[in-house]
């Protein structure tokens, strides 16, 4: 297996009825974690960075460690840049061999949305990659420095953006948000359905952590194919950090590491079994 493009992963989840994991990451250990658990479960993710967290994981370090790791994985790995910020970034990462790119321009207006999507599909073309953009207000921001609050993304404009930017997967707003939840969100169903029959491109879920396993799923048949996890991975990470510290009375590097390691690991495991439509399964 090897690093792939998104839209292959995207196309493959459309055709076989599952949802593809987006796995957020911010250091080696979480690398390793993601596709640990995607190879034991024999099953392909995304692993992928938002530019808010390169001032804590510079690209320039933890972009290579995420191509190489697609391109030793045993299992299929796209590469993205989630919510990029700058075209600059964007280009840094295309050249360093991400697959996939996503340049956030849903607080603009309307149009420029629409324009610097298209510099964006425009810049991708040479690489072969695939683009996401959004369009409506997802709640939070990927490093919980700030809210724009929830607006739900209109399924006419959706039509219309996605016609006019020629991009590869639409992230859309339907109650979604970033970060911990202060209470279990309300999925608006009816909007991504209504979405989903207005578009002809896979959608995709942010702020996937803290939605309910019955709510990944539902989503997923309607239309969502790439979710992503970041939150619940940090927090995992941190959990299984915690209880190595308070279950010693003397510490080491190597075993936080696994600690790390597996905190990530289990959090990944989890989800790829849930957006794989097996609930009795999932642990």
């Amino acid at each position: 297996m090897a690093l792939v493009k998104m839209k292959e992963l995207l196309n493959r989840a459309e055709t076989e009825g599952f949802g593809i994991g987006a796995f957020s990451v911010g250091n080696m250990e979480m690398i390793m974690g993601a596709v640990q658990a995607a190879e034991e479960l024999d099953t392909p993710i995304i692993l992928q960075i938002a530019e808010v967290r390169l001032k804590n994981s510079p690209l320039e370090f933890v972009g290579p460690m995420m191509v190489t790791a697609a391109q030793k994985a045993k299992v299929d790995i796209a590469v993205h840049l989630d919510h990029g910020l700058t075209m600059e970034t964007v280009k840094t990462a295309l050249n360093m061999g991400f697959t996939s790119v996503m340049l956030d321009a849903s607080t603009s207006p309307f149009e420029e949305n629409i324009a610097k999507t298209q510099e964006v599909v425009q810049f991708a073309k040479a690489f072969g990659a695939t683009v996401e953009a959004e369009l409506g207000l997802v709640g939070g921001s990927e490093d919980g420095s700030g809210d724009h609050g929830i607006c739900c993304t209109n399924p006419d404009d959706a039509k219309v953006f996605v016609e006019q930017t020629g991009i590869d997967a639409l992230a859309i707003a339907i109650g979604n948000a970033h970060g911990n939840y202060p209470v279990a969100p309300q999925l608006q169903f009816e909007v991504l359905n209504a979405i989903n029959e207005a578009v002809d491109i896979p959608l995709v879920l942010h702020g996937g952590s803290g939605i309910t396993d019955e709510d990944f799923q539902k989503a997923i048949s309607l239309g969502i194919k790439k979710v992503n996890i970041a939150t619940a991975s940090f927090n995992s990470l941190t959990e299984y950090a915690r209880r190595y510290f308070a279950g010693n009375d003397s510490y080491n590097y190597f075993d936080l590491d696994r600690a790390m390691i597996k905190g990530t690991y289990e959090n990944v495991k989890h989800h790829i079994k849930v957006f794989n439509h097996a609930p009795a399964n999932v642990r």
